[in-house]
């Protein structure tokens, strides 16, 4: 008995332990929410990639006369090819395996992988923050992050962005400890061989996420630089190799010509063509010319109020601790340039960007670090452990009100800033990834009348994925001169596009939160 409290006290004190706790909270969370959530215009046919992509492993197919290649690709060939599998080939398993044994809906489980691969990214956010930070800050920084409503609504349904970020953080902090480790004299070829094995796998796989990934390498490379001088580039030759080998092998698509179709990757990436339009302060424009202001405007109005007071006070005592020379600098001073270059990068050569910063949520993580320094500051003048608590607290209230409020919508979150959601409604992009045709049909399920006809303006097969049998989903654009009477009509607010969409026929549905309307269901007038 004794022997039991004992280990419980020593469990609960160890400084890893507040951050589980919290982590399998949140996890709890997600499993009794995780079906709730829609699904994004992106997912069915990326998921059919997952499903596919299993036969350019099977070693039957390949000794088969008919092989192809592209029947590794889903049924959206063209879409996905191009994109990488690693995050993909990792869950596959795992999402099969409890679909089959429980009969659990396929898209919901992934959302489940998804969310469990974004809480695993908050844990190695909270190990690499304690290299500068006392453990309580590193959990206040931590929980900021976590209950951004943003991050946590994304953490569900995006299977491409917060993975990326996830293993972004993971090879950074992997890649510091190497650099130390290597750095010992002495250190044994075991641990050199393991060290940079792991870093090259993770950069190997992050490469194959998005294309960015070799920045990465420069980051951990600089940082190798600092500590051991030119003599570090041999450390990097065989980190080079294995992250070169693992993109290969778990992207199909480059198994051809690997270095004329990375080329081609790499081009098409950096371009990111498209024809999107974003809606953004009460106008449209086109994805790829976007004002200025759009990414660092629309950072400070998604995240939660005190995130940037904090970040810029923390930036402020970080400052004050490297002149005093109270703090590490090689790797906070790296952290920073992760977020600054990026940032600089974006405002610069203004690439094309549309569904919100989603393909820049990897450069949120140094954002969050730094509040830790404002954590640690405002705790110093805070004796009492109730206070301190109290301050995690309030800081963290308007992200959980948020993600309680927008359930399960949490990734439209506008701050008080322009009024929340509701206000942000028809100024700029809500539900842009029509994760609420879920709900829309669903309650048209219980209403339609028999043989009805749904016509959906986008993305007619996300709709039939929740329609019953007995109603029939037909693409708007090419139906719409047959539309008669009796049909019903399932519109998005993406963008506005409502507001030119049957504006005199009644509303059988309207999906929203906050004063938002993110989607309707209307029958033809």
């Amino acid at each position: 008995m004794n022997f039991s409290a004992t280990s419980l006290k020593t469990i609960i004190k160890h400084r890893n332990f507040p951050i589980l706790a919290l982590l399998t909270l949140s996890l709890l969370v997600g499993i009794f929410t995780f079906q709730d959530y829609g699904m994004t215009w992106d997912e069915y046919l990326y998921y059919s990639y997952a499903d596919a992509v299993g036969y350019a492993y099977s070693i039957p197919e390949h000794l088969s006369e008919d092989f192809d290649i592209t029947n590794a690709y889903g049924i959206s060939k063209d879409d996905h090819k191009n994109r990488g599998p690693a995050y993909l080939l990792l869950m596959r398993n795992g999402v099969n395996a409890i679909h089959l044994g429980l009969g659990v809906d396929k898209i919901a489980l992934w959302h489940l992988f998804n969310f469990f691969t974004y809480l695993v990214g908050i844990f190695f956010f909270y190990k690499l923050a304690l290299r500068w930070l006392k453990p309580c800050s590193a959990f206040g920084a931590s929980l900021l992050y976590l209950t951004q409503p943003l991050l946590w609504g994304h953490g569900f349904i995006n299977p491409k962005d917060p993975p990326f970020t996830t293993i972004f953080i993971a090879t950074i902090y992997f890649g510091f400890q190497m650099v130390d480790k290597l750095s010992i004299t002495g250190a044994s070829k075991r641990t050199r061989v393991s060290q940079i094995l792991l870093v090259g796998i993770l950069l190997g796989l992050a490469t194959n996420l998005r294309i960015i990934a070799p920045f990465i390498g420069v980051l951990i490379f600089i940082y190798a630089l600092l500590k051991r001088g030119i003599k570090a580039i041999v450390w990097f030759i065989p980190i080079g190799i294995v992250a070169i080998l693992t993109t290969y092998a778990t992207w199909p698509y480059l198994w051809d010509a690997p270095i004329a179709r990375f080329i081609e990757v790499l081009t098409l990436m950096s371009n990111n063509p498209t024809s999107l339009k974003v809606l953004f302060m009460g106008q449209i424009y086109p994805a790829y010319d976007l004002p200025t202001r759009y990414l660092p405007w629309l950072m400070g109005i998604t995240l939660t109020e005190v995130v940037f007071p904090l970040f810029f006070i923390g930036l402020t005592v970080a400052f004050a601790r490297w002149r005093k020379k109270q703090l590490e600098w090689q790797t906070l001073g790296i952290v920073f340039f992760w977020f600054a270059f990026m940032m600089l990068y974006v405002l610069i050569m203004q690439p094309p960007m549309y569904d919100g910063y989603r393909h820049f949520l990897f450069i949120l993580p140094p954002v969050f670090i730094f509040t830790g320094f404002a954590f640690e500051w405002l705790s110093s003048l805070l004796r009492n452990r109730w206070l301190r608590a109290s301050l995690l607290t309030i800081a963290s209230l308007s992200g959980i009100f948020g993600i309680i409020n927008l359930y399960p919508y949490e990734y439209t979150y506008y701050n008080a800033f322009v009024g929340g959601t509701g206000n942000a409604f028809r100024n700029y992009e809500t539900d842009y990834w029509l994760t609420c045709y879920k709900e829309a049909v669903e309650e048209f399920n219980q209403i339609a009348p028999p043989d009805a006809t749904l016509l959906v303006v986008r993305e007619p097969r996300n709709a039939a994925y929740f329609t019953n049998e007995s109603i029939t989903v037909l693409d708007y654009d090419e139906y719409w001169g047959r539309i008669k009477p009796s049909d019903f009509v399932l519109i998005t607010s993406r963008s506005n596009e409502d507001q030119f969409f049957m504006m005199n026929s009644p509303i059988v549905a309207d999906i929203g939160r906050e004063g938002a309307s993110f989607c309707t269901i209307k029958q033809v007038k």
